[in-house]
């Protein structure tokens, strides 16, 4: 086989022949087990001529799939013309080389795959550098059987002093190569994460952010633009979002709130992008909520759902408080998909993010998380500073003011919430707080842990 077809990973209009092989713990839709790796191929831009499904108790250490089976995916490429096999597994450098001196075709395995999808889906400075740090670091110990130009390099004459013998092999000179340039590229990673960092952490100082994470091509971006009227490209297919997009969202009562759009999940996600994920996903980590979107009309929702809290659990986000959305139940199709749900997700918000519907509910419920419980206080303002008093009056409720027991001062009786307790030192020149008590009744309840969000019959290990 050519070596230019094992180099070139990409998959644009290119016909396609799906291959997957499912083991005994495989977490794949057995009703149609390839429908996502179609799904995939085709957000690529590959055509899917033929699906190939094979049932193994364990894999075949040399091809995968064994000699027969792989036989007869050669005679089905010569048969269809295909250009390349996809497979939806992730295979060894020696299984990848032995299935194509068999199939004599451009083999690609599933990580293989998503990493073209997202080398040419993203858009910004960090996610390419992200991408393609990913790309090379799954590329590296596959060297050897990406390249056929594994002769040595003879020094001969004029090479200089001590280059001069057998030679440094080719294979040896790219895996250097390789290496410097994943050191680059992480130093460039770390100098843009450093910036991020920063940004965010500013961001969250002066504003509660949401995040909106969930299954790819559940919804997030339709909610998104639905919320904030941002525009965001909408599109039926897996990874239309790569880059992270946040914007303002009004919550009523003159509360807001950062909402940002994150790239979707995907279940088994190659190791080599958890790390881009996270850098991606910098908003999502340090938000102060989570809003997790779930297709609830799909017939694999649960299974998305476990993918999804995985794949947070992964990049640190355990710990992090969210609200499970219920989205597109406008699409159910019966009574009983709308009662299983309400009785597995209890706290979870039924809404349509193309319709519109639940989207007050949803603003409320954000609003009570983000203000958290309800205090009475006595706060003293000095009646020089009329902005401090202005910001107690727009975010707080004023039961009575007393101009007299403070010189100088105004003492204000409010009703506020946590959040805004915590941020009066920001707005309020000197504020004095004379007295503070919880009012009962007023902790809103809507969000748990990501790693407490299923019940235990469906928590993933």
């Amino acid at each position: 086989m050519s070596q230019d077809r094992r180099i070139q990973l990409s998959v644009q209009s290119e016909k396609a022949i799906l291959v997957g092989v499912i083991l005994p713990d495989s977490r794949v839709d057995e009703r149609d087990p390839l429908g996502e790796l179609a799904s995939l191929a085709g957000t690529a831009g590959a055509t899917v001529v033929d699906r190939v499904v094979q049932q193994r108790k364990d894999v075949d250490p040399g091809t995968y799939i064994g000699n027969g089976k792989a036989k007869e995916i050669a005679r089905l490429v010569k048969a269809l013309d295909a250009d390349v096999v996809i497979f939806d597994n992730d295979m060894s450098p020696n299984q990848l080389r032995d299935l194509e001196e068999i199939i004599q075709c451009k083999i690609l395995d599933r990580s293989e795959l998503i990493l073209d999808i997202f080398a040419t889906r993203a858009r910004t400075y960090e996610a390419q550098l992200q991408v393609a740090l990913a790309q090379l670091e799954y590329t590296y110990p596959r060297l050897r059987h990406m390249w056929s130009h594994l002769e040595r390099i003879g020094a001969g004459a004029g090479a200089g002093v001590g280059a001069r013998g057998p030679g440094e092999m080719q294979l040896e000179i790219d895996r250097r190569l390789v290496r410097q340039r994943v050191s680059d590229l992480k130093s460039r990673i770390a100098s843009v994460q450093d910036r991020k960092s920063r940004e965010v952490s500013t961001r969250k100082e002066l504003h509660f952010t949401v995040s909106l994470v969930g299954y790819t091509n559940a919804g997030k971006s339709t909610l998104f633009n639905t919320l904030t009227g941002a525009g965001t490209l909408v599109e039926d297919r897996l990874f239309a979002t790569l880059d992270t997009k946040t914007r303002s969202w009004r919550l009523g009562s003159a509360h807001s709130a950062l909402l940002s759009d994150t790239v979707g999940f995907v279940r088994d996600l190659p190791h080599h992008l958890v790390a881009s994920f996270k850098a991606t996903l910098e908003e999502a980590i340090h938000a102060d909520l989570l809003l997790i979107v779930l297709d609830a009309s799909h017939p694999q929702a649960l299974r998305q759902l476990q993918s999804v809290q995985q794949v947070l659990m992964n990049i640190d986000c355990g710990r992090r408080p969210a609200m499970l959305l219920l989205n597109k139940m406008d699409a159910l199709e019966s009574k009983d998909d709308m009662a299983f749900w309400r009785l597995k997700f209890p706290q979870a918000l039924a809404i349509s993010a193309r319709n519109g519907e639940g989207m007050s509910a949803l603003a409320e419920a954000v609003r009570r998380q983000m203000l958290g419980k309800s205090l009475r206080a006595i706060i003293t303002v000095p009646l020089a500073d009329p902005k401090g008093i202005t910001f107690l009056e727009k975010f707080a409720h004023v039961h009575s003011r007393d101009y007299e027991a403070f010189p100088g001062r105004v003492a204000l009786d409010v009703q506020l919430s946590s959040r805004i307790l915590d941020q009066i030192h920001n707005h309020v020149r000197n504020p004095q707080i004379v007295r503070t008590k919880d009012l009962p009744g007023e902790q809103f309840a809507g969000a748990a842990d990501v790693q407490d969000l299923l019940p235990a019959d469906l928590a993933v290990e």
